[in-house]
């Protein structure tokens, strides 16, 4: 078919016979549904999109059609564009801030190397946790010599925590998962982000560990995923790949550590394994019965 929109004639009208493929006329279908959602979810006092709300009173039989549609998509496109302006505006003040160590008020000890500055309105503002750790009520005091301690991470580990605080960025050396070191870095952050309450850290840890689940890796994070509460996807993407390359994995030298560790994730690996054979036994025995039909 000559579409009027994407083929190569699109530039040359021939009313009234005029076409429009399938895929261009689902996707104008699609993006005027999507408007219509956003403006019923705002009415009904879900927000709709996030700046956005308000802006669509798109209908299917609006007589602008596409042309209306474009008119927003250039609106939240400006949006979009300022709120980046906004957000790097905030990145670099605090950011600077952070490199610099200026007008510090506060050191926070890792569980090796040496204590890092920060400011406690920035770790206040960003962790619930990390509010309540520098209060001080008539019940609890707060914490003597201004220093908080967090054990449980590595100096560079905090270092990252705490660039996260006041960039909302991860660091490329947490970012990249190509070795094993910045794969711990990963874990460590995910599961801090867990225990000081900073969920905006905790998915994006789990999106770059999301993308990287492969054979090699897919037990390490399936064990600090199932840690972590708010990491039910996660888990899931790394089971999945224990059972897709269940040889190989169960196979390796690091799986016999890692049952004696997690005797219940063994038992969810079996299970799965085993749901799986079923399924390609059911559909073999599907195939079969069709074949003698």
């Amino acid at each position: 078919m000559d579409c009027c929109i994407c083929g190569p004639m699109a530039a040359i009208y021939r009313p009234p016979r005029n076409t429009i493929c399938s895929p261009c006329y689902e996707g104008a279908k699609s993006i005027i549904a999507f408007l219509n959602d956003d403006e019923r979810a705002a009415g009904d006092g879900g927000g709709g999109s996030d700046g956005y709300r308000g802006l669509f009173k798109l209908t299917n039989s609006s007589t602008k059609g596409m042309a209306e549609v474009w008119e927003q998509v250039k609106e939240m496109r400006d949006r979009e564009e300022e709120a980046n302006q906004r957000a790097g505006f905030l990145e670099q003040g605090f950011g600077a801030a952070w490199m610099e160590g200026a007008h510090t008020d506060i050191v926070v000890k890792p569980g090796n190397g040496p204590p890092i500055p920060a400011h406690k309105a920035i770790l206040a503002a960003r962790s619930e946790v990390f509010r309540h750790m520098l209060c001080s009520d008539e019940c609890k005091a707060a914490p003597a010599g201004d220093c908080v301690s967090l054990p449980e991470l590595a100096h560079d580990e905090l270092s990252l925590l705490l660039a996260f605080l006041y960039t909302g960025t991860l660091d490329a050396a947490a970012s990249a998962t190509a070795t094993e070191a910045s794969e711990r870095r990963l874990h460590a952050l995910l599961v801090a982000a867990d225990k000081y309450d900073v969920p905006f850290l905790g998915r994006a840890c789990e999106a770059r560990l999301a993308a990287a689940v492969d054979p090699g890796n897919a037990l390490r994070t399936l064990e600090v995923a199932d840690r972590v509460s708010s990491c039910a996807a996660l888990k899931e993407r790394a089971m999945g790949a224990v059972v897709e390359h269940a040889e190989q994995v169960v196979f390796s030298d690091e799986y016999h550590d890692f049952a004696v560790r997690n005797a219940g994730l063994c038992v969810e690996i079996t299970r799965a394994l085993l749901a799986k054979a079923a399924g390609a036994k059911r559909v073999c025995t599907e195939k079969s019965e069709d074949v003698y039909r």
